[in-house]
């Protein structure tokens, strides 16, 4: 299960490098170049941790020998790598030299927020203010086999990017580490988690009661008590020595048939109400002597006779057993993915392996088939976790610091490609878990984020909404609308694969404006709308939450209150209902029918329009397999206007198997009122246009210009 196969070549083409000196450079693309020195001479060209593929496509250069600076020069920059420093230290890019040094590099991320309360540092990204950016990569190598190795060469090992565009540096950081894949469409619905001691009847009742009360999930997290935690009162188990986590029984793999007596039929429940089931699992304990799979774990181990068998990550044989004896069984049944809730550090038996990451890779590559996309939910292991969504923040305080940074932390990700974080929405544990409000606006929050995972500590009070009854109506219609989403965030998460354009983009993806770059809390979400999140509590006089908002020149349309906006900086105020989020001019936002509760293919599309001159293409397949790779279906959605009038077309091209049968679209229009004039290609049926072959062509007519 190495890299081999899935991202490249480790070896760049020979033409692309040159050595003098102690150093070699390797010309990859004219804006991205590797920089490294040797005290030995010797040079790698194995894979490392981080950097996957090096054989990119030739491109001219040429190099200019000065005595102070050895000039890389291409066709779209000239990289100045002094030899006293044995580094590139200036870039010159259309005219302007700009010194790595003084360059500001925009934010990446964190490996977690645990008992994060409000800000947290974030690490370096690959893309800087004006395009230039430095990526050390210190991490160990793995050689054809797939086996570690250590770094034995005393040096340095960099890669220089020279990119004003933002998605050029991602691609370019994709191309280099590996493409973010496609996780399960059902993965993008909502997520009911928490730590909390489960039986299977108190599971049954709960996602009986949710359907009653139309509170759509498509994920179900079952937390570590789906094992026996209570180890020393259940078995006995009475070695104290070592780790906390020993002692309390994170660690487990046997069902506890207490609490689920029949974990098969529980499984098959839940899959039966349309559910991925996850499960989670603290794996730094290895295998002790209760486990139901230990006689196989400790025969394969060799270990003595109620000795446990260690946690191992290393070995290929170990993690093979880990695999085939622990958890591919569990598959079988109805399992779809693990929790990985790794928390004991950096060390491994390997010198600079961290776990983590180990656990990540073998996890997700062993998760990954032809029929079935990958997925885990972990904490992020450093530049190129991105290969392994869904990124779990961590356990974070239950506050409104902790609230107004996620939106920043979320958008800032992307500059190091890590675009599915997933949150604890709602906060985890202590800070203020009564606060509704806070709860209310964390949900509208995860409605605009990659992942929308309800979870808390077991010592506070359920995300279920109608445990805030304050808020219960606002919350689970934001439910509801999440599942409308899926089909946009579902198109946004593949032309992220395709065209490393992330979901969540900061502002200054798309703009140069200084506010692109001060209101941190706003993003893009998909290349339709503009979110600026409500992070801070209600006036109690007006009965309004005020947002600082600034939006590009332009006619943006509130999709919720229908607010109409011209650009520039503006305060807007929200009641409980929603919070801001803008269409852009032209904008065509698709959405699943009202009564859509399942993250399934729409039969009918809701078309939500700005009405201007737009296009969006819509992405679909089966939603699980790994076809996406060759494609899918696509359909080109375009609006024209001109003399009152709005042309919409709607044409379908690809696998087009996928769509269902009589698909049809509704427009819905946010400005104005409008009535179907002419259409050609397909019919006006009562719950939209039905396209009948080919291309549906549709006139509409705005009533209130006219009169």
């Amino acid at each position: 299960m190495d890299m081999t196969k899935l991202y490249g070549d480790p070896m760049a083409h020979p033409d692309q490098i040159s050595a003098f000196a102690h150093h070699r450079i390797t010309v990859l693309e004219p804006d991205l170049i590797r920089v490294e020195t040797s005290e030995s001479g010797e040079y790698t060209d194995l894979r490392s941790l981080v950097v996957a593929n090096r054989r990119f496509s030739p491109c001219p250069y040429s190099l200019e020998f000065g005595e102070k600076f050895v000039v890389v020069i291409t066709e779209r920059a000239r990289f100045f790598f002094e030899r006293k420093k044995g580094r590139v230290t200036e870039v010159e890019l259309y005219g302007r030299r700009i010194k790595l040094n003084k360059e500001k590099n925009l934010p990446g991320t964190a490996r977690t927020l645990d008992f994060t309360c409000g800000y947290k540092r974030l690490g370096r990204s690959v893309i800087g203010e004006h395009g230039v950016a430095a990526l050390t990569d210190e991490s160990i190598l793995i050689d054809e086999r797939g086996n570690f190795k250590p770094r034995r060469v005393k040096g340095t090992d960099e890669y220089v990017f020279a990119c004003p565009g933002r998605v050029r540096a991602l691609k370019l950081l994709y191309k280099l580490t590996g493409k973010p894949p496609m996780i399960p469409r059902a993965a993008l619905g909502n997520w009911w988690s928490r730590f909390y001691k489960y039986s299977a009847e108190d599971l049954r009742a709960l996602t009986e009661s949710f359907a009653a009360r139309d509170i759509p999930f498509s994920v179900l997290m079952v937390d570590m008590d789906w094992h026996w935690t209570d180890v020393k009162k259940r078995f006995g188990y009475k070695s104290l020595q070592g780790s906390y986590m020993l002692q309390r029984g994170w660690t487990g793999y046997s069902w506890n048939d207490e609490l689920f007596p029949d974990y098969r039929k529980f499984l098959s429940e839940m899959k039966e109400k349309g559910l991925l089931i996850g499960l989670n699992l603290h794996p730094h304990g290895g295998v002790r002597s209760f486990e139901t799979q230990y006689p196989e774990m400790a025969r394969r181990a060799g270990v003595g006779k109620g000795e446990r068998v260690p946690f191992d990550f290393v070995t290929e044989k170990a993690r093979q057993d880990y695999f085939d004896v622990l958890l591919h069984p569990y598959e079988r049944d109805g399992v779809d993915f693990w929790w990985i809730d790794w928390q004991q550090g950096k060390r491994s038996g390997f010198k600079g392996l961290d776990p983590l990451w180990a656990l990540n890779h073998f996890h997700y590559l062993d998760s990954d088939r032809p029929e079935r996309r990958g997925m885990i939910l972990s904490r992020y292991s450093g530049v190129g976790s991105h290969r392994y969504p869904v990124g779990f923040s961590g356990d974070t305080i239950i506050s409104w610091r902790s609230l107004k940074f996620q939106p920043y932390f979320t958008a800032s990700a992307s500059n190091i490609g890590y675009t599915y974080w997933s949150h604890d929405i709602g906060g985890h544990t202590l800070g203020s878990p009564g606060d509704d409000e806070l709860y209310l606006r964390w949900i509208q929050l995860g409605v605009y984020s990659p992942i929308l995972r309800l979870h808390s500590s077991n010592t506070v009070r359920s995300k279920d909404p109608d445990e805030h009854p304050a808020v219960a109506r606002e919350a689970a219609e934001a439910l509801r609308f999440r599942m409308r989403l899926v089909p946009y965030i579902y198109t946004h998460n593949y032309y992220n694969y395709r065209d490393a354009k992330p979901l969540v983009q900061p502002l200054y993806y798309k703009h140069t404006e200084r506010e692109a770059y001060s209101f941190r809390n706003e993003y893009y979400f998909g290349s339709e709308l503009i979110i600026a999140p409500v992070t801070s509590k209600t006036d109690k006089r007006t009965g309004l939450a005020k947002t600082e908002v600034w939006l590009p020149k332009g006619r943006w349309i509130d999709i919720h209150t229908r607010e109409i906006r011209t650009g520039g900086r503006f305060v807007a105020e929200r009641g409980l209902a929603s919070v801001p989020a803008y269409l852009r001019e032209g904008g065509i936002l698709p959405l699943a029918e009202k009564e859509r509760r399942d993250t399934s293919l729409p039969e009918c599309v809701e078309l939500m329009l700005n009405p201007g001159n737009g296009k969006y293409v819509m992405f679909e397949d089966d939603g699980i397999s790994n076809d996406y790779k060759r494609g899918g279906a696509f359909t080109k959605i375009r609006t024209s206007m001109g003399e009152g009038r709005l042309k919409l077309t709607v044409l379908s091209y690809g696998e087009t198997q996928f769509i269902p049968a009589g698909r049809s679209y509704k427009p819905t229009f946010l400005e104005g009122e409008w009535e179907l004039e002419s259409v050609e290609g397909g019919i006006a049926a009562s719950g939209g246009l039905a396209p009948s072959g080919g291309q549906l062509t549709a006139i509409f007519r705005r009533k209130d210009a006219a009169e």
